[in-house]
């Protein structure tokens, strides 16, 4: 279980759903891990379970002077970056474009789009030195949209479009720049988002019934998508939206 053995990896978002499983496949494939994120207390609790050699770190990745420090902070701890997976993310508001306000606006794309720009612009030097690599935590949607998550869609369209450009911006220093795209993932916030519907039990079984293969997994199945593309067994792909997606994408949906 070396995969990732003595790689450095700032991981954005670790406290908790995608990021967690990570933040634990990325550690037992021998990883050590910066993980920024907003909660301290969710922070410590998993770098309590990873164990010593980890760095936990209260960080919002809209904010550029945050950004600029704890990057800093984290070269300077261990000496190198090999690694950015850019995973912090929010999916509010669940309104249609014109329902948005300009605020919730702002917010969507300062997290789930500018975010990428902090750790990029503060962390290059260093994956440029370590020829290292980026992964970004994209969504589906960002390929088939989604009924009233118009500026959530946005972002990760945006995400997509800018996985691609940053490969071939990139690529000329051998950091190769990728992102995955899951459809639906049983995250505390999704459980959390299914007990409040008026119909708990039908929901899941159409979160269950949009895969294909037949049901809405855990994020470890992202997070073992992940291990590969920050590994060096993907070490000749870049620019890949790889979807971990149970094949939601294809044909017609089931309803």
């Amino acid at each position: 279980m070396d995969q990732l053995k003595d790689k450095i990896i700032f991981l954005t978002g670790g406290s908790e759903g995608i990021g967690y499983e990570c933040a634990k496949a990325y550690s037992s494939e021998g990883a050590k891990l910066i993980i920024a994120a907003l909660n301290e207390e969710q922070i410590q609790k998993v770098i309590d379970e990873l164990g010593p050699g980890h760095l936990g770190i209260l960080c919002d990745v809209s904010k550029e002077s945050e950004v600029s420090v704890e990057i800093e902070k984290s070269i300077k701890a261990y000496g190198r970056l090999d690694a950015i997976h850019n995973n912090a993310g929010i999916a509010r508001p669940a309104k249609a474009l014109h329902e948005t306000t300009s605020a919730e606006w702002d917010t969507l794309m300062d997290t789930n789009l500018k975010g990428i720009y902090h750790t990029i612009k503060f962390g290059f030097e260093a994956l440029k030195k370590s020829r290292g690599s980026v992964l970004n935590t994209s969504s589906l949607v960002g390929e088939i949209g989604q009924e009233m998550h118009a500026a959530y869609s946005a972002t990760k369209g945006g995400m997509d479009a800018l996985t691609k450009s940053m490969a071939l911006d990139y690529a000329k220093y051998h950091i190769r720049v990728n992102a995955v795209a899951p459809a639906g993932v049983w995250t505390p916030m999704l459980r959390k988002w299914n007990a409040e519907q008026p119909d708990e039990k039908n929901m899941e079984d159409y979160l269950n019934a949009i895969h294909p293969l037949g049901y809405c997994p855990g994020g470890d199945v992202v997070a073992d998508a992940c291990v590969f593309l920050l590994s060096d067994k993907a070490r000749f792909i870049t620019g890949c939206i790889m979807p971990v997606s149970g094949g939601a994408e294809l044909g017609y949906r089931k309803l």
